[in-house]
């Protein structure tokens, strides 16, 4: 734990507590059974009589004590009324605690340990309360039950009494800078340099104070936009930034095209694509055109804008035969392909056994090697398509997941009634060595255990030595849960089994989602495919872009598409249609996508095995530097134009047309039309004033203290947290 390796804690025990208060319990399942660790009895543990409104136990810790961790036992077997989600929170008061922790247990009877962060400043939250509040059980619209629960932490006073006395001291300067805050917007000058001068807190940076002042007081509106500038040479926007949403930019690079053209990969879906992210190359290779498998290999150069056919027919070079559904990934260091995999029609399955190929191309060479021609028989995975295969370029390891396995039409014992699927494999190139590492488990998952499926997205991120996989098909059954499996200590983490029942926005379930990851923003995106809602019979093909933040566990849609239209939608944006069966790679270095191909989904009653042949680049684009200083530039002359309009208003209509107007952006369709709407409000004040600052008197020698006041605090959002007042208002936590 982070504050224990900081602060030197040393080793920490097992904390004493007892039960303070509880929303409910029923029969004789009382909240004390919760100390007593009896798994083998049913009976001990303490049950909600309900799960609503809302259930919770808060625990007393004697005495005030600094958390560690919280460990919480189980019975012996799987229960519906495990917590399959739960929030802690923490705090010195029972009516004033923050969360600590928000996570689930799993549906075990193994007893799992939750550590406990959570810092005010650099130094531990101490806790007198711990409130367990229970979100969902295992099974539907069952009451919640907790079996056990121990606290692990420190109650020595020479630990929790200096981490105390911190607390204490952030919250007491804290709610000095919110009245220096509250004085200084309601311009009680006095107190504010009274306070200021008694306790020597600084309510925020020297630049924001200068700024408050050359515009508050003095409405210096030049000196503002200065200011402005030199913070953003000073890269102070950066923060700011980094918690926008993404914006998507696609451009085409190459439409559908009505007409063959040798100097291009031609329509096809269920082709494959790599790029080298170092020379900014991609590679494509075979697909299904709607007719027949293709075996041609290509290559784009990102700096040409140039595709070069390096094979019409790969075999004729000793490489792998025509073939769809496979899956590549390159080496950029060793600068080697690899391919696996393929998907064969039911009447060229009369062989057996069959078998799966595995082969490398050498880039430099342009040489194909067959590495082996069946893995299955070398303790791979025997043959399979729509599977998932990745690199680890530090280990030198291939990890493969998924698809199905094909059999033998010819072989009576290889038949099954139902379809079966490929564990998860890795294959170590320099010793040329496969291993399973988990098999494929049927039913209902167990803890631990990997569901395989086809149509899934695995990534490997390079950083925290963790597989990514989200989605897929199984059978009929399509699957939207989410989750990790860590090649270094062979732990698999649920992140989200797709239920959605708490609320959790993420992609739908469905098949061929296309996923990438920056393993230097810690980002994964997802690019959806063919979807299935549960609520309806049909399969729909409608893109949906989604980005996860790692760090933040959260999804984020950046945009939706539904529209048939190849290369158009119902927004005025370019952008590609809907479709399945594409390819999506990403390079990380230069932060942009590619997309080529797929199967458009809706049959075409002229043309009904379409496929898509069109190329485009996507940039996922957060707001600049310069545009942030542009909007800054913008509030303030639009302000200087409300003044001079107050008292001037041939001199505002003569500035709203010249000094104003070179600020607008004019392809931000909210703000050109407030700006067009800007010359009515010459006759009229249509200011909006936050409820915080209605209160304000005017005064004296200051008639626009209080709109300058609201621009002061709109500036201030784009300030680093660290530099500015506080976010909240004195006036919020008075109760009503």
């Amino acid at each position: 734990m982070a504050s224990k390796n900081n602060l030197n804690l040393g080793k920490s025990q097992v904390l004493s507590y007892k039960i303070h208060n509880w929303s409910s319990y029923s029969s004789h399942y009382v909240p004390e059974n919760i100390q007593t660790n009896c798994p083998k009895v049913l009976s001990s543990r303490w049950s909600s009589d309900s799960n609503c409104p809302t259930q919770f136990l808060t625990l007393r810790l004697e005495p005030c004590s600094i958390v560690d961790s919280i460990t919480f036992g189980k019975y012996e077997r799987t229960h519906v009324c495990n917590l399959r989600m739960f929030k802690i929170y923490g705090g010195l008061c029972e009516d004033n605690m923050v969360e600590l922790l928000s996570s689930g247990l799993k549906n075990d009877s193994q007893a799992e340990v939750f550590q406990i962060t959570h810092k005010v400043g650099k130094s531990p939250l101490p806790c007198r309360y711990l409130k367990i509040v229970p979100l969902m059980s295992w099974g539907t619209s069952f009451n919640f039950s907790i079996w056990y629960v121990e606290i692990h932490g420190y109650d020595d006073p020479d630990v929790v009494n200096p981490c105390l006395v911190k607390y204490n001291e952030y919250r007491e300067k804290e709610a000095i800078r919110l009245c220096l805050k509250h004085f200084r917007q309601h311009n009680y000058s006095e107190a504010f340099e009274t306070l200021q001068k008694k306790t020597k807190i600084c309510l925020e940076h020297p630049m924001l104070t200068e700024l408050h002042t050359r515009l508050v007081l003095q409405g210096d509106f030049d000196v503002c936009e200065t200011i402005m500038e030199e913070a953003s040479k000073s890269n102070l926007f950066k923060y700011y930034i980094s918690k926008q949403e993404y914006l998507p930019e696609w451009n085409p690079i190459s439409m559908l095209s009505s007409v063959e053209d040798d100097k291009r990969p031609g329509m096809r879906g269920g082709h494959q694509m790599c790029i080298d992210v170092v020379t900014e190359t991609i590679y494509l290779y075979g697909g299904w055109d709607g007719s027949q498998d293709l075996a041609d290999f290509w290559a784009y150069k990102v700096a040409d804008g140039k595709w070069q056919c390096l094979s019409r027919n790969t075999t004729e070079q000793g490489g792998p035969s025509a073939r769809s559904c496979h899956k590549m990934c390159l080496d950029p260091d060793r600068r080697q392909i690899f391919i696996l995999g393929r998907y064969l029609e039911s009447n060229v399955r009369n062989i057996s056994p069959l078998k799966s190929d595995f082969y490398l191309y050498d880039i430099e060479s342009n040489t194909w090697t067959l590495i082996c021609d069946d893995t299955g028989s070398e303790g791979g995975p025997k043959l399979i398509f729509d599977h998932q295969m990745c690199l680890d370029i530090e280990k030198s390891t291939i990890y493969v997941f998924g698809g199905r396995i094909l059999t033998s039409t010819a072989s009576t014992e290889e038949r099954q009634s139902e379809a079966s699927f490929s564990g998860l494999f890795s294959y170590h190139i320099p010793t040329n060595t496969w291993k399973k590492l988990k098999e494929d488990s049927t039913g209902t998952t167990p803890p631990n255990e990997m569901k395989s499926r086809i149509g899934h997205s695995m990534l490997f991120h390079s950083k925290n030595h963790k597989l990514y996989i989200v989605a897929g098909q199984r059978s009929k059954d399509y699957l939207s849960d989410f989750f990790t499996y860590d090649v270094v200590t062979n732990e698999i983490d649920i992140i989200s089994d797709g239920s959605k029942k708490d609320g959790t926005q993420m992609p739908a379930a469905g098949f061929t989602q296309r996923a990438t990851i920056d393993p230097e923003l810690n980002e994964l995106h997802v690019l959806s495919g063919l979807s299935k809602d549960k609520d309806k019979r049909e399969e729909d093909v409608k893109n949906s872009f989604w980005v996860y933040y790692i760090d933040q566990n959260r999804w984020s849609c950046v945009y939706k598409n539904d529209s048939t239209s190849p290369g158009k939608s119902n927004k005025p944006t370019i952008e590609p249609c809907p479709r399945y069966a594409h390819q999506l790679v990403y390079d990380y270095v230069h932060k942009r996508h590619y997309l080529f191909g797929g199967n458009p989904g809706k049959p075409n009653s002229l043309s009904p095995k379409i496929r898509l042949d069109d190329f485009w680049s996507l940039q996922l684009c957060r707001p600049s530097n310069d545009s942030i200083l542009r909007r800054c530039r913008y509030l303030i002359r639009k302000h200087k134009f409300h003044e001079l309009a107050s008292d001037n208003q041939v001199d505002a209509l003569r500035y709203l047309q010249t000094e104003l107007a070179e600020t607008v952006n004019h392809k931000d369709e909210e703000e050109t039309q407030e700006f067009q709407q800007l010359a009515a409000s010459l006759f009229r004040n249509n200011e909006d004033i936050a409820d915080h600052l209605l209160t304000v008197e005017k005064v004296n020698g200051h008639p626009h203290f209080t709109s300058r006041t609201q621009l002061f605090d709109d500036l201030v959002s784009f300030f680093p947290e660290d530099m500015s007042q506080p976010v909240g208002n004195l006036v919020d936590l008075i109760p009503v």
